[in-house]
């Protein structure tokens, strides 16, 4: 079996072609930038961190790759991107070895689903990896999961992928797939 993000990348992977724009809604440390880089899509990422740019930029350096690193909120997405998406891929919570009081929050990541939403390709994806054992992220999780939960059954297919039987406050997977054209979402 595979770990949720595992699997997140497996599904995004049967999807992306070499030259999709994608998005990197969390770049963190910069391995999502880099998985999709590696696919030959066109990334866009996003963090409010510089640490978290600094850190992708050298790891897509090391690796031969490139990514268009932008040093925002995921909340401010249709500033920068504005034609349609293959793909995107959040990770909520904190970054990694960091500051762990600098989180995702409920508000902003609501909207920018909401944007990756309107940017979608018919039977494009979004990965939603849902890290919450830490202050506020409770309350993001529940926040995402009712968003999520609301989408019409005719325009997406939304799906939960998570293990059972471990304990603390295991991540888990949530996979958004477009089936139809849509209205615009109001971010």
């Amino acid at each position: 079996m595979q770990r949720p993000l595992n699997q997140g990348h497996i599904w995004l992977k049967e999807i992306i072609k070499s030259d999709d724009l994608v998005i990197d809604a969390t770049m963190g440390n910069g391995n999502d930038t880099c998985f999709l880089a590696r696919l030959g899509a066109r990334v866009t990422a996003f963090d409010v961190q510089e640490a978290a740019v600094i850190k992708t930029q050298q790891r897509l350096i090391d690796a031969n790759l490139s990514a268009n690193l932008i040093l925002d909120g995921h909340q401010n997405i249709q500033k920068y991107v504005q034609e349609p998406i293959q793909a995107a891929i959040f990770n909520l919570g904190y970054l990694p070895s960091s500051d762990k009081s600098v989180v995702t929050l409920a508000e902003t990541t609501i909207s920018a689903l909401k944007q990756c939403l309107n940017l979608l390709a018919i039977n494009g994806r979004i990965a939603i990896m849902i890290y919450y054992g830490h202050p506020g992220g409770q309350n993001e999780k529940n926040a995402v999961l009712e968003f999520v939960s609301q989408l019409a059954q005719e325009n997406y297919q939304v799906y939960q992928y998570s293990a059972l039987n471990q304990i603390h406050q295991p991540p888990f997977l949530i996979m958004i797939e477009k089936k139809r054209a849509t209205t615009k979402l109001d971010n």
